[in-house]
């Protein structure tokens, strides 16, 4: 007999309506049944256009029986309190990152999910990407063999005009900034390839510190742009075997290279990379280069390929991860990546703001 669809909840329509809910249509385990936005106009708008229910009081669209699970993929700050109770209410959540604004948030979410028996994902759809997961496979195989040194550069222009507006990514209480749109990810994604975070330091800067406000005028921006950071990651989790890594984070590099990660260590090395700055697949090469040898283009296994994607990649990646939040709702399973990945992060992420605060 087979099982019927999922019931999903989306709140937030940004990347929600723009990924989440073609990804959820590409599901068989999962099903769309309700939309939460907190301005009625906007909200009308997308239930009108996806042909769904929706609601701007969560506690209506937590009550509705069909409702079983929630994505949340709004802005940082009410996260939080959406994922705090939804669980409540017995729901699975999947969350955006950040998972929220702080360590001990997430470590609540942490608690309340494990005492109510709920499954909970958190998008790092890296993890998902087939070209990071081929590039996890070599190092596990050895291909470079102990890694030396580790270096991120993640430099994007997305914020480089000043003329863009002012918002929320401006204000750091509301989780703004740098750090929280890549560093999350990117502290994420060395941990599933290399180790742990073991330590972290950084440099943080606010290159464009004012921006135009919708009704005219200018306000003040406190959220960085720039953060250079210094960290120590544990091969394979030994304590005993640390490796230096660079992570250098921008969203104001006019024309910058794009997401570029080198690996480096004492059998040979991987660079995996792309200039492309709005697509997590399209773009992306990796090359392995083994000691004495000429440098290869890698290609991913055809286990990690995907069997259809969309001209927006992002839709591919985060429709495997919505798959694999399916089966661990279903089996009772843990889910990877999930709250405890979402703490470390948020751990590391946390310590590289407040580092930075203490030598500025």
């Amino acid at each position: 007999m087979s099982l019927q669809p999922i019931g999903v909840a989306v709140a937030g329509l940004g990347f929600g309506e723009k990924v989440h809910l073609p990804a959820l249509q590409a599901n068989a385990d999962l099903s769309a049944v309700a939309l939460w936005h907190p301005r009625r106009e906007r909200l009308d708008e997308a239930c009108d256009l996806h042909g769904l229910r929706g609601s701007d009081d969560w506690n209506v669209v937590l009550a509705d029986p069909v409702v079983e699970a929630v994505i949340i993929a709004t802005p940082p700050e009410p996260r939080f309190e959406l994922a705090r109770r939804a669980l409540e209410a017995g729901k699975h959540v999947l969350l955006e990152k950040p998972v929220a604004l702080h360590a001990d948030q997430a470590k609540e979410l942490q608690r309340l999910a494990i005492a109510r028996g709920r499954s909970v994902a958190v998008n790092y759809e890296y993890r998902a990407v087939p070209l990071f997961m081929q590039a996890k496979r070599l190092l596990q195989a050895g291909a470079v063999g102990t890694p030396w040194l580790v270096k991120l550069d993640w430099l994007m222009g997305s914020r480089a005009d000043p003329s863009r507006g002012w918002n929320w990514y401006s204000q750091a209480s509301k989780g703004g900034g740098v750090i929280s749109a890549l560093g999350t990810h990117a502290f994420d994604m060395l941990a599933w390839l290399v180790g742990p975070v073991a330590s972290v330091s950084a440099l943080n800067g606010i290159s464009i510190r004012e921006r135009p406000l919708h009704e005219g005028g200018l306000a003040p921006v406190d959220a960085e742009d720039v953060s250079l950071i210094q960290a120590r990651l544990q091969w394979q989790g030994s304590a005993e075997a640390s490796v230096p890594a660079q992570i250098n984070l921008a969203s104001v590099a006019r024309n910058g290279r794009g997401c570029w990660l080198e690996i480096y260590g004492s059998e040979g090395s991987l660079v995996l990379g792309s200039a492309n700055q709005k697509d997590y697949v399209h773009g992306f090469e990796l090359h392995c280069t083994r000691a004495g040898e000429a440098p290869q283009r890698i290609e991913p296994d055809s286990d990690l390929t995907f069997d259809y994607t969309w001209s927006d990649g992002r839709i591919a990646p985060v429709a495997r991860l919505q798959s694999w939040w399916a089966e661990s709702i279903r089996s009772g399973t843990p889910m990877i990546p999930g709250l405890a990945e979402g703490v470390a992060s948020r751990l590391a992420s946390d310590r590289a703001t407040l580092t930075a605060a203490e030598v500025a």
